[in-house]
């Protein structure tokens, strides 16, 4: 990955979160990162890890949310 890619990669993520602090609701913040990894999927680009790792995160927190916790 050029060093570019990475930025691009950085801003998209912090943009990301960005949007999710700005929502209630952490189950549309999930649905948000899932359509830019279905995105870099569609587009045939490697999916980055931080949005591997913050869908994770996200999928953790809507099943806890869930069991009321």
């Amino acid at each position: 990955m050029r060093d570019d890619e990475g930025d691009h990669v950085s801003e998209e993520v912090a943009a990301l979160n960005q949007q999710c602090d700005e929502l209630d609701d952490p189950r549309e913040c999930y649905r948000l990162v899932q359509d830019h990894i279905r995105q870099h999927k569609n587009d045939g680009t490697t999916v980055p890890k931080d949005l591997t790792i913050l869908e994770r995160q996200l999928a953790r927190e809507c099943m806890a949310e869930s069991q009321g916790r």
